[in-house]
Order: C-alpha cells, then sequence, then structure tokens
C-alpha cells in the first residue's frame, strides 16, 4: 500500500533487491488487489489471489514484468500451496452454496477437481438455490453490483418478503463466500428473497470506486443503496411492502442513517453500528481510521464537519422503523456506547424496539452459542415485521 492511514489502499505486488534496497511495482498498472501470492517453483512468476467482482480468483503474475493471466474463478479460492516439484497447486474453494473444501489444479488452472468432500453429506440434505447476479445502475451513473438469493423450494409464482443485507467495512464487499455469521442460505432459509448490494466503497471493482466512500458515508452509497431496493422490489416474486434491511458495522451505521433518512423498511437490524461518528471516535482503538475517512480527527475543524454531516445522531427526531439493536461489551471498534445511545433514542421515540447484548463478545459475534443466539434472535425480530404467518406486535 501506498497511502499512510487508509486501510482499504490498493494492495500491490512489490519486489525488493536486497543488494541494492530498490523496491519495484510488478502490479502497479493493474487497479486490483492482491490477497496473497506463492512463488512458482522456477521462480519466474507468482500464483495470487485477487479480489475481483464478489470473488476471489487465482492469477498468474508474471516477475518482474507484471503481465497478469486469470487461471481460476468462481467464488472464493484462497491459501494457494504449491509444492516444491510438482505441475500442480492446491487450493481452498468455497462460494455461497458449499464451505470450504480442498481443490488441486494444475498450475494453468485447468483440470481443476475437488479432492475432499468434508460437506457433502450434510449438504445433500439442504435445498440452496445458486446466487444471482444483481446488476444495476447506481450513484454517478455507475455499474454496482450485487447478489440474489432465493429461499429454498422456491416458486416464481409466488411473493415473497426481501431482506435487503448491508455490508460492513466500509471498504468491503459481499463475496460469493459461505459466511458463518453473515450467511446468505441462513436469511434465506425462513422464506425471504436476500439482496446484498456492493455499493459504492466496495471492494473489488476498482481503487476509484472504493475510494469513493472515504468523507461521503450517507452520500453515494445510500443513493446506490436506495436505487437497489426500488430495482430488487420491482421483481414479480418480490413483495415491495415486506422489505427489512440489516447490517453490521459500517452497514450499522447505514440502518442507523437509512432510519432518519426513509421509511421505505418496515422492520431494521443494526449490529454494532456507529450512530454518532464524533462519539465514536473519542472512543474507538483505530484511532487513524476514523482521521482518514472524516478527513481528520475530532479536534480539526473538516474531521469534526464531516462526521456532523453524515451523522445519523443528527435525524434520531425522524426515526420511526421498529429496530433490533446488537452490541457486545468488547467491542473496542464500535464502543457500546453507540448501541446504547440508539435504543436509548428508540425508546424515547416510542418506536418498537429490542436491544440483544452480549457482555462476552467485541465487534464480531464469535462464540458458537451466542452466534446461535443471534440467528435466533434476528430472525425472529425479522419475522415479526415480515412474515404474513406472523402477526406484528
Amino acid at each position: 500500500m501506498t497511502t499512510p492511514g487508509f486501510e482499504a489502499d490498493r494492495q500491490q505486488l512489490m519486489v525488493y533487491e536486497r543488494a541494492t534496497g530498490r523496491r519495484a511495482a510488478v502490479t502497479g498498472n493493474w487497479d486490483l488487489s492482491i490477497q496473497a501470492f506463492q512463488w512458482l517453483p522456477d521462480s519466474r512468476a507468482v500464483i495470487a489471489e485477487v479480489e475481483e467482482r464478489g470473488g476471489h480468483n487465482l492469477y498468474r503474475v508474471e516477475v518482474p514484468g507484471g503481465h497478469t493471466t486469470r487461471l481460476v474463478t468462481g467464488g472464493l479460492n484462497t491459501a494457494v500451496q504449491i509444492p516444491v516439484r510438482g505441475e500442480s497447486m492446491v487450493f481452498l474453494r468455497e462460494s455461497a452454496t458449499r464451505p470450504k473444501e480442498v481443490f488441486i489444479a494444475g498450475l494453468d488452472g485447468k483440470r481443476m477437481r475437488q479432492l475432499t468432500k468434508v460437506h457433502d453429506a450434510a449438504l445433500a440434505e439442504l435445498d440452496l438455490p445458486p446466487m444471482d447476479t444483481l446488476r444495476f445502475v447506481g450513484a454517478q451513473g455507475d455499474s454496482v453490483f450485487g447478489w440474489l438469493i432465493k429461499p429454498p423450494a422456491f416458486d416464481s409464482t409466488k411473493q415473497y418478503p426481501l431482506i435487503y443485507l448491508i455490508h460492513g467495512g466500509p471498504q468491503s464487499a459481499w463475496l460469493d463466500q459461505w459466511h458463518a455469521r453473515w450467511n446468505y442460505a441462513l436469511f434465506a432459509s425462513r422464506g425471504y428473497v436476500v439482496a446484498a448490494v456492493n455499493f459504492h466503497g466496495s471492494t473489488g471493482y476498482g481503487q476509484v470506486f472504493t475510494n469513493s466512500i472515504s468523507r461521503n458515508w450517507g452520500g453515494l452509497p445510500y443513493e446506490d443503496l436506495m436505487k437497489g431496493v426500488e430495482v430488487v422490489s420491482s421483481l414479480r416474486y418480490v413483495d415491495k411492502d415486506r422489505i427489512g434491511a440489516a447490517g453490521a458495522s459500517y452497514g450499522g451505521y447505514m440502518i442507523y442513517w437509512m432510519a432518519g433518512q426513509t421509511d421505505r423498511f418496515k422492520v431494521l437490524v443494526a449490529h454494532d453500528g456507529i450512530l454518532n461518528p464524533l462519539s465514536m471516535t473519542g472512543t474507538t482503538e483505530e484511532l487513524w481510521f476514523p482521521a482518514w475517512e472524516f478527513g481528520g480527527t475530532q479536534l480539526s475543524q473538516v474531521g469534526r464537519a464531516t462526521m456532523e454531516k453524515w451523522s445519523p445522531a443528527n435525524y434520531l427526531e425522524k426515526w420511526k422503523t421498529p429496530m433490533l439493536v446488537v452490541h457486545g461489551q468488547l467491542d473496542y471498534r464500535v464502543d457500546l456506547s453507540e448501541g446504547l445511545q440508539a435504543f436509548t433514542a428508540l425508546k424515547l421515540r416510542h418506536v418498537p424496539s429490542k436491544f440483544l447484548y452480549f457482555p462476552d463478545e467485541g465487534h464480531w459475534v464469535l462464540g458458537l452459542r451466542n452466534r446461535r443466539l443471534w440467528w435466533g434472535t434476528v430472525l425472529d425480530w425479522l419475522d415479526q415485521y415480515l412474515r404474513q404467518d406472523r402477526p406484528s406486535s
């Protein structure tokens, strides 16, 4: 990375000459980020893992020339291992419908086959429809991509409620991935269509697209998300009047922001979200993060002005959508006080609400029993307002 203090800068592959101390970029002209790499036995190229349009693809990158050749696509392909002597590479491969398994392929990406079948028996008992690609014109006329997941036993003649997922980061992306905590299939399992949009600021679509969210948290991303809602709700099998949204971290911030900007959603879920950027900046352990994202610290005029501009706390008087707030006591990234402020505002506004508190979790829910409680609480909350067979209260 070349930009100090920016965690989502483009990751370039570099060569360092030990004799001279000279450093040279191998992928300096490439607009994608290298996630990991392994040298080929002849040391003339590497196999690189590259995030690209919702997946992690494997590329051959010539060293030092930088010529790239895409070898393996589809889903997430990670943890590449290459024997010192051999004509193959071994790696982990997963998708939204299959957890990680070990695969093998030639160094040219051909003759790929699955080596392990750890999950086959469990998957055989599940109805996991493949994901569809979502594409529409978003803010600034840019193409915006995402995913659409249908529920088990999907019937195109019926209409289903929609769960709209908002990723964190904010420089991150919804991937073709089997996620333990934000699993598309588990959200869909109770009869929901699920949409996950990679709005402005998402990774894997070029660095300019990724950079566009900084100092603009409630701008371009919100425009993308609202345009995406209209695109998805126009599908014949989506009930446009039964839409809920859920997100964590920056996604939780966006839930709070949406609550003060629109009444398009019937129910909301905010996990470890940022309600007040100014107070979050004074309590987070990542002091450099808000300084970049808001153009300065809370002590600078520019930083404070940007934090106030995009603060959901300035729109609390407009909150009226039922909301579940989730937060962990050990969250040092986004302090517990952000969730407590949001819940207090909901109660003062007499908005139907619930607070799910984890005394032993940080920014992520990692404990297996806690994760089970999280899923049950979140899905029951969504059911209460989106399922026609479950009366709301």
